[in-house]
């Protein structure tokens, strides 16, 4: 791709485009039910947990089940639309994805919820993918890919809060259920579409890394039922000390398999740019900053706060609208602006909400202590973002560009749901060391400790995105004259 060119790209140039603004609608529409399933149940968790008999501990699985086979399946699925054709992998994981979501709405117990939530899960992970790299196929590099791309970044980071806020309405107005049930038309509209505008891409040759996506998903997914089963068990239990030492030895034998197979699922060349490595391992803390947010800030708008759910789903319309505004505003930005400035004061902003969120307590009040947090994550979310995804797609040679498309949303969900699993642990541990009496004290208690939990992540990816922009070298002046030359650093 080059970078001198912009603008949508012809179909006859191999493209899958027939229609670029159509073709865009069909993956955005993709990438917001994809992101917004991941918590629009999220919401109605206090009715899914009478409703099915949930412990307080198991039912954050109702959104772990979803992300984990979502992020851990991402890259098989990355890779399984280069060998076979992006336009046939998308429509079959779009018909996968709306086939579970049938199923989930229909489930009679924890069980099969879980299961259909696992199959949502492969079904996104499968659909994904194959709608960002059409979407790059779709847009050479230029200002035309940068606008895409903010439409794609608003959906990414804002779909998890209109989530929120459809979840409150349908659990309010008819139930739960419907949260699944919804994307049932949804996904059939998606299936005509994609038929009727898509092209498909010819595909490539090799071979799909079955070893090393089921070493990736099994070994993530062991870390994060590690860290949820303490919460319920202790550190010393057998099965946690087990489901850690599992985790471990399968995440390095998934290396280990990429460095030797001829096809592998992630080309670890895409490692060897530090921007991308730091970007990635950013977009993990950020992400994982916020699912903490959105998960715990429900649970106290209810549980302490006593909002229903309608009424918390709508409290995140702040949030909500400050994402939507900044993806009108960033895209022109950070063509006048250096990204790196964006995402320092973004993580800064978030930072700062999350400190906030840590002062909560059982007085607290919505409009005084909520609103305010609110805002900063909106703002500084929406900031960080749109450059963030440019700086982990950007300079990705063609033949790669389905492993790094794959990669990025491994990273969103793999945060999201490690991160969570991490704060489970640390709300569980708070609850049960909890002196209060009250269940709506002990619930505070547990959530400030979750928040605290969160301040960490929130800290790190701030440290991280400062380390590799270095800010303080954006206002030096010119140097003063000394006898020898002064090199200057061609990456600031």
């Amino acid at each position: 791709m080059s970078a001198t060119t912009s603008g949508p790209a012809r179909a006859g140039s191999g493209t899958p485009a027939r229609r670029p603004g159509v073709v865009l609608a069909v993956i955005l529409v993709t990438q917001l039910m994809v992101i917004l399933d991941g918590t629009v149940v999220n919401i109605a968790m206090p009715h899914i947990q009478q409703a099915l008999h949930f412990s307080p501990s198991s039912l954050s699985w109702v959104q772990n089940a979803y992300a984990l086979a979502f992020g851990g399946l991402l890259l098989l699925g990355a890779r399984a639309g280069d060998l076979l054709g992006r336009r046939r992998v998308f429509i079959t994981g779009i018909s996968v994805f709306t086939l579970a979501s049938l199923l989930g709405g229909l489930a009679p117990n924890a069980e099969l919820l879980l299961a259909a939530r696992v199959l949502q899960g492969i079904g996104g992970a499968i659909a994904a993918p194959a709608a960002l790299t059409l979407l790059m196929l779709t847009y050479r590099e230029g200002p035309e890919r940068m606008k895409a791309l903010g439409y794609y970044s608003l959906v990414s980071s804002g779909g998890g809060s209109v989530g929120l806020v459809l979840g409150g309405m349908l659990t309010d107005w008819v139930s739960w259920r419907w949260g699944l049930f919804i994307n049932v038309p949804i996904g059939i509209a998606l299936v005509f579409a994609a038929r009727r505008v898509l092209t498909e891409t010819a595909p490539e040759t090799g071979r799909f890394d079955v070893a090393g996506a089921l070493t990736s998903t099994l070994g993530i997914t062991s870390l994060v039922f590690g860290f949820i089963r303490v919460a319920d068990v202790g550190w010393s239990s057998a099965e946690v000390l087990v489901a850690f030492a599992a985790g471990v030895v399968l995440l390095v034998s998934f290396v280990l398999i990429e460095r030797r197979v001829s096809h592998p699922i992630v080309p670890l060349r895409l490692f060897k740019s530090a921007q991308r490595s730091a970007s990635y391992l950013t977009m993990l803390l950020v992400v994982g900053t916020m699912f903490g947010m959105f998960f715990f800030l429900t649970q106290y708008l209810q549980g302490v706060l006593a909002l229903s759910p309608l009424t918390a789903g709508l409290a995140f319309l702040p949030l909500t609208g400050l994402l939507f505004a900044a993806s009108r505003v960033v895209p022109k930005l950070v063509a006048r602006i250096d990204g790196g400035k964006l995402l320092v004061a973004g993580a800064t902003l978030v930072t700062l909400g999350t400190i906030w969120l840590t002062r909560l307590d059982a007085h607290s009040t919505y409009l005084h202590d909520v609103v305010g947090p609110m805002l900063l994550f909106g703002a500084g979310a929406g900031m960080i973002f749109i450059p963030l995804v440019g700086r982990a797609i950007s300079g990705v040679a063609p033949e790669d560009s389905g492993a790094a498309s794959g990669m990025l949303n491994v990273v969103q969900q793999v945060g999201g749901a490690l991160g969570l699993g991490i704060l489970v642990t640390i709300f569980g541990t708070a609850s049960r060391n909890s002196t209060a009496t009250a269940p709506r004290e002990v619930l505070v208690d547990g959530v400030h400790a979750a928040f605290v939990g969160a301040l960490v992540y929130a800290a790190v990816s701030l440290a991280m995105i400062v380390f590799t922009v270095r800010p303080w070298t954006w206002f030096r002046s010119a140097p003063e004259p000394v006898e020898a030359p002064v090199v200057v650093d061609s990456h600031v």
